[in-house]
């Protein structure tokens, strides 16, 4: 499957960059929400029922941002390594970052009852214990330690507040 994932994208009719056109997301292939699952002691986690839907097809799990694991549809881990990978030759940060996403990716299938298993390198680097947040972020999922997102909401809550007018405006809403 990996091979599949990483092939070659097609430019859509008319050319562009060798990437698919952005197109508006439907709301119902989104991952939202905020979920409080549990590890089990082989280091299994149940994914919520309504992300499960939209993770039909396996999913990718990577080394995130600021310590969480990231929980990627194929599609979308595709068109990230398509978009790194661009850069990665002229660019030492971007051969960097490759290296390091991609040297921690794993694919997985939930099982039947949907659970999928967090390799224990992916769960020494996000830090995670028994009780993990698993929150929807559009068109990714990120899997975090408790009290690490707890943290990280209260350390960013009063940036959320001051950029939301300025983000807002710019996307004229």
């Amino acid at each position: 499957m990996m091979a599949d994932l990483l092939g070659t994208p097609q430019s859509p009719p008319g050319g562009t960059d060798g990437l698919a056109a952005v197109q508006p997301l439907a709301l119902q292939s989104l991952l939202l929400g905020t979920y409080t699952p549990r590890l089990d002691a082989k280091g299994r986690v149940a994914l919520p029922a309504k992300m499960r839907e939209r993770l039909t097809d396996g999913l990718v799990m990577a080394r995130g941002q600021e310590r969480c694991i990231y929980l990627l549809p194929p599609a979308e881990f595709q068109r990230m390594v398509v978009r790194i990978q661009r850069n990665a030759l002229g660019s030492r940060g971007s051969r960097e970052y490759m290296r390091i996403f991609l040297s921690g990716a794993v694919e997985q299938e939930p099982d039947k009852q949907g659970r999928v298993l967090i390799p224990q390198m992916l769960r020494d680097y996000a830090r995670l214990g028994g009780d993990i947040v698993i929150i929807g972020v559009g068109t990714r999922a990120e899997i975090w330690d408790r009290q690490a997102w707890d943290g990280y909401l209260a350390a960013n809550e009063q940036d959320y507040a001051d950029v939301a007018n300025d983000v807002l405006e710019e996307l004229e809403l």
